[in-house]
């Protein structure tokens, strides 16, 4: 028997949960969930469900992972059943892998539910495609903070020179220093590139621009967002379907005001 459901909820639209990842929280009488899950998902829940919140903003963590680790297998231990309910993917940018390890490690059964990262599925409601026959034949879902002790020059060569399209996540705060890089490792000043905030949901925002330029047109943008980079991001002016782009609701507010 599964103790522990590790679930990526997605990105952020209810719907997108996977069948399998909502009858874990259907079946769970523990839930720890994450800041940008969907919060309908938690109605889901059986009524005598115990919730637990371990958001994590860039500033502030409610819970810290030690500790989530340490509820994940003190709950697990009592033989309860504990979903994990983690935004977007839990192996892709969501530390599952070291909840994973922390569970393995005291012999408590667990199971992953992938979920759909924000990667794909903002640019996609963006109206931007990460891979394109034409366009992009690679892609690299990569982070824009990295540890303190890395080499992050090198880390920058090695993906803005291999991928055609980049998606960057927890890189909103430093997009300045990602356009700096982008460019000091070959990418020239008119390359694409696109932010998606609040991916998927009614709340979603995208604006679009090049290196050159993108850090000013993306100032009303903020966490949670995605930037993409790349040729596919042209795409959108042709593909988008879910939402106007912020630059259309600035000309639209500029008309009616003259």
């Amino acid at each position: 028997m599964t103790n522990v459901y590790i679930v990526g909820a997605g990105p952020g639209d209810y719907e997108l949960i996977t069948v399998k990842g909502l009858k874990a929280i259907q079946k769970a009488d523990v839930i720890l969930y994450d800041r940008l899950i969907n919060q309908e998902l938690l109605d889901e829940a059986k009524e005598d469900a115990e919730l637990v919140f371990c958001g994590k903003r860039p500033d502030h963590h409610a819970l810290s992972q030690t500790t989530i680790n340490h509820l994940l297998c003190k709950y697990a231990l009592k033989g309860k059943v504990v979903t994990r309910l983690k935004g977007g993917d839990p192996f892709v940018f969501g530390r599952g892998g070291e909840e994973a390890e922390e569970l393995a490690k005291r012999n408590i059964s667990y199971e992953i539910v992938p979920g759909i990262t924000s990667g794909i599925a903002a640019p996609a409601y963006a109206g931007i495609p990460v891979t394109h026959r034409e366009y992009s034949s690679s892609v690299a879902f990569i982070s824009g903070v990295n540890k303190k002790d890395s080499d992050e020059d090198a880390y920058w060569e090695r993906v803005v020179k291999s991928m055609d399209t980049l998606c960057i996540y927890m890189g909103v705060k430093k997009l300045p220093d990602i356009c700096e890089r982008l460019l000091k490792h070959g990418r020239p000043l008119h390359t694409p590139v696109a932010l998606v905030q609040w991916g998927t949901t009614k709340e979603q925002k995208t604006v679009t621009g090049t290196i050159e330029d993108i850090v000013e047109k993306s100032r009303r943008i903020e966490n949670p967002a995605m930037i993409i980079v790349g040729d596919v991001v042209q795409l959108r002016e042709r593909l988008q379907w879910f939402e106007p782009s912020l630059e259309e609701d600035v000309n639209v507010v500029a008309s009616s005001v003259g």
